[in-house]
């Protein structure tokens, strides 16, 4: 068993608002390796950091993010689903979040889309932060999007996020469709579910150089799955049982 990178997802949502300064504060806080955010652009294409397409009932607004001028926004308030008493936050630029946090923690940054020039609008604010790019990884589940992003950014690391299986398919499929999808995106790395992994298809996407990182680690068995197959980075929403289990392992 070989030790893993952890990601806190959307920050610790256990103990603030997802994807709001204060999850990722306390993520640097508690020592994660990175943060996985999510960006989309507003109606006035401004990449801020939200994950839904449509407000959720733990904000004081609705509707869809892309009906919002950043100025509108800038009102809405983002409550903690899991801990009502934690502090209200608020909905940060992509901006914002690097500028605050660049150089403390790494960024595994997934570009939603599904706008066709998010990669250039999104690119334009990364290249303000060449000096961190080695802390940083643009994800995304359009391979489109990630090539735009490697021409935008040359030397920016990308990465396929995978999909949960269908009903219908079998692992097999699952190896296919991973190896080719990366090798449309020229990705480092596909991250893919703890239940798409067996060692045929560990070693299948790693015979053809396709890094794996894991997304959902969330319980015992997720964890030790990952351990098994020396799995390098995990992305999390219960951080401190990730931590706990690497610790074990030392």
């Amino acid at each position: 068993m070989k030790h893993f990178e952890i990601v806190a997802h959307r920050g610790i949502p256990t103990e603030a608002p997802e994807n709001t300064i204060a999850s990722f504060q306390r993520a640097v806080e508690l020592g994660a390796d990175a943060i996985e955010l999510d960006v989309r652009l507003t109606s006035d294409k401004i990449p801020v950091v939200y994950h839904y397409f449509y407000l959720q009932e733990n904000t004081s607004a609705s509707g869809a993010i892309f009906d919002f001028t950043l100025e509108q926004l800038r009102d809405v308030k983002v409550f903690c689903k899991n801990n009502p008493a934690a502090k209200e936050g608020c909905i940060s630029t992509l901006s914002e979040i690097l500028e605050m946090f660049g150089g403390k923690i790494g960024f595994e940054i997934e570009i939603k889309g599904p706008e066709p020039e998010a990669p250039e609008i999104i690119g334009g604010v990364l290249n303000k932060f060449k000096n961190f790019w080695n802390s940083f990884e643009i994800t995304s589940y359009e391979p489109a999007l990630l090539l735009s992003v490697r021409e935008i950014c040359p030397g920016l690391i990308v990465d396929l996020l995978f999909p949960r299986s269908e009903s219908w398919m079998k692992l097999d499929v699952v190896q296919y469709q991973a190896i080719h999808h990366s090798r449309l995106a020229h990705a480092r790395a596909v991250h893919l579910h703890p239940t798409q992994l067996s060692e045929t298809v560990v070693n299948a996407l790693r015979n053809q150089g396709i890094e794996i990182h894991v997304w959902d680690v969330n319980d015992e068995q997720a964890l030790m799955t990952v351990a098994k197959f020396g799995i390098p980075r995990i992305c999390t929403d219960n951080f401190k049982q990730a931590l706990a289990f690497r610790d074990k392992m030392s």
